[in-house]
């Protein structure tokens, strides 16, 4: 769970305009915070199988919004890669 200052720093950093708040960049820099705090959770509890199946959809939904964000404009979708040290 992310606190509300990470989220904020994270929207002030990835946001397109003023009032941007659910971008897709938005939405993926979540989703990659939220799956670098499970991770690293699941190294400590190998056994949570629950928090795994959650970490497998949170990856699943955030590669939706990469190849979304591919497919409209790619120099955004790099910027976002780079940013989190995606593959593609």
């Amino acid at each position: 769970m992310l606190l509300t200052k990470e989220k904020a720093k994270l929207i002030k950093e990835f946001k397109t305009h003023e009032k941007d708040t659910g971008s897709t960049e938005i939405q993926a820099a979540l989703l990659s915070e939220e799956i670098r705090h499970l991770a690293t959770h699941l190294k400590q509890h190998p056994k949570d199988v629950h928090s795994r199946r959650g970490l497998l959809g949170m990856v699943a939904r955030r590669k939706k919004l990469l190849d979304y964000l591919r497919a409209k404009d790619p120099t955004r979708h790099a910027r976002v890669a780079k940013k989190f040290g995606l593959k593609r």
